[in-house]
């Protein structure tokens, strides 16, 4: 019973202390809660405010931006107000311009309305005066086809016909007079000029090719020479530039470049490495670095040389060195250092007979063909080539355009510049001075006889002096004297337009006349 009570008070104390712990329990989320709110009431006051200054922010800015904006629109419209007066003011003056020139115009088209008036007065005065002379010119031609007996067409070409004949015929016979005249005065003086120069130098002959070929001592020099996989054979072709040709020629090596420096400094390699019997790619490095040296050396001592024995003095260095370059350059076989050369003292003694400057002469021959030591490496004529280097060298103008001239490139406007053609011609036109290829030499020949039997009244042509002269034969019947005398200046014109050569060629027209008949 006892136990039972016990059992009831604990029960009782259980209840009675769940339901304090749920009485504690409420009051405290109910405090809770009611922090809770607070904080939230707190947070939203908060943000309440900072809406506000927000706002207030906002408003400010956004009305500072609405007074930029209105400042700025007041300042652009201002401008443009501004602008639109200038226009306008120009506008107002455009338009009283106007109106000054539209009252010009009316002035001036009323006096055009009273000239076009007049005009027309005369222009109908005119037509009744040309009415009244066709008239007059239609009776007088009826009247001498009558007395005459032939039509206006027919007199018209018979004097047309008369009057050329007439004019041609005249004009043949003063053209041959006037070149006779000057022919008289000035062939005897300048066949004693050119032919005191040609005595005085004898210029030597000296025969180049294009092609340098090195002899071997034997076959098996080849195979050293090609070396191992054409090693050495490929090391001389990159040092120097040229190149080597090796073929069933026994006991020789053909040099094939179109720099002639370079083809004598690969010959000069080649012999000296086959002397000497060490040939691999080193050694060929180190000899042709060798040559070079001594090839330029070789080439200015050539160009002082040049100018020491011509006699010219104070030429640039740089000159003085492409001159000893012409030593290895040679045009139709002809050397052209020595040729310049003979170019130089024919002009000296050629400018000595006429009282000219001979050393300037001499100078202007020395250096006319300047051009061919670098015309292999610069694009154009060599005269104006030489000319350019003359005149970038220092070189008076009148020796610049003598080079230039000396080829027609430009027009001779000076007694040098000629000097200077005629020595050029005369150094190369002479026997033995210069080579040609025999096909070449036969098809210019050929082509020369086809241009003079181009001609109406030629009947034949012969090219002789191994194409320096072409003898032409025309009809008698056709060709007249003085005719003559025109178609050979015609021939040897188109000669010189149409055909290239070296020197000159003289054309010769022969016209014969025969009288036959029998006795019977």
């Amino acid at each position: 019973m006892i136990t039972f009570k016990i059992i009831i008070f604990i029960v009782a104390g259980i209840i009675l202390g769940a339901l304090i712990g749920f009485w504690i329990r409420k009051r405290i989320i109910e405090r809770q809660y009611e922090s809770i709110k607070n904080y939230s009431r707190k947070i939203i006051n908060e943000a309440h405010r900072k809406a506000k200054t927000v706002k207030k922010e906002a408003m400010l800015r956004a009305k500072d931006t609405i007074y930029q904006m209105k400042l700025d629109f007041e300042k652009e419209t201002k401008e443009k107000k501004g602008q639109l007066q200038t226009q306008e003011r120009r506008l107002f003056h455009k338009e009283e311009n106007l109106d000054k020139k539209i009252e010009q115009y009316e002035i001036k088209e009323k006096a055009l309305d009273k000239r076009e008036n007049q005009i027309s007065q005369i222009e109908n005065e005119l037509n009744e005066r040309k009415k009244q002379y066709d008239e007059l010119v239609v009776k007088q031609r009826e009247q001498l086809e009558r007395i005459a007996g032939i039509s206006i067409e027919e007199a018209k070409k018979l004097l047309i016909l008369s009057m050329e004949s007439e004019a041609r015929h005249d004009a043949a016979k003063l053209i041959r007079k006037i070149e006779n005249e000057a022919r008289e005065v000035a062939q005897h003086k300048s066949q004693e000029i050119i032919a005191l120069a040609i005595k005085r130098y004898a210029g030597d002959f000296v025969a180049e090719k294009t092609v340098s070929v090195v002899s071997l001592p034997n076959e098996e020099m080849k195979g050293r020479i090609i070396g191992r996989e054409g090693r050495n054979i490929r090391a001389i072709e990159a040092a120097t530039g040229i190149d080597l040709i090796i073929d069933d020629t026994p006991e020789a090596v053909i040099l094939s470049g179109f720099n002639p420096v370079r083809r004598e400094v690969a010959k000069v390699v080649l012999e000296r490495l086959i002397d000497d019997g060490r040939i691999h790619p080193a050694r060929i490095e180190e000899m042709v670095k060798k040559v070079n040296k001594e090839i330029e050396a070789a080439i200015k001592e050539a160009g002082e040389q040049a100018t020491f024995d011509v006699g010219v003095h104070g030429i640039n260095p740089e000159l003085i060195k492409l001159i000893g370059r012409l030593k290895y350059r040679s045009s139709y076989a002809q050397n052209v250092l020595q040729h310049s050369r003979e170019v130089a003292f024919i002009c000296g003694i050629m400018a000595s007979e006429l009282g000219l400057n001979v050393k300037k002469a001499k100078r202007a021959g020395l250096l006319h063909d300047i051009g061919k030591a670098v015309d292999h490496e610069v694009e154009g004529p060599h005269a104006i080539i030489g000319a350019d280097l003359a005149k970038k060298y220092g070189e008076s103008d009148a020796v610049v355009h003598a080079i230039a001239a000396h080829h027609e490139d430009i027009h001779p406007d000076s007694v040098l510049a000629i000097l200077v053609q005629a020595a050029d011609t005369l150094s190369g036109a002479r026997p033995g001075a210069r080579q040609e290829m025999l096909e070449s030499y036969i098809k210019r020949l050929d082509e020369l006889e086809k241009i003079a039997l181009s001609f109406n009244g030629v009947s034949q042509s012969y090219a002789i002096q191994a194409g320096r002269e072409i003898r032409i034969m025309v009809e008698g019947e056709k060709i007249d004297d003085d005719h003559a005398f025109v178609l050979c200046k015609d021939i040897a014109n188109k000669i010189e337009k149409e055909l290239t050569y070296p020197g000159q060629i003289k054309v010769t027209v022969i016209r014969e006349t025969r009288a036959v008949e029998y006795a019977k």
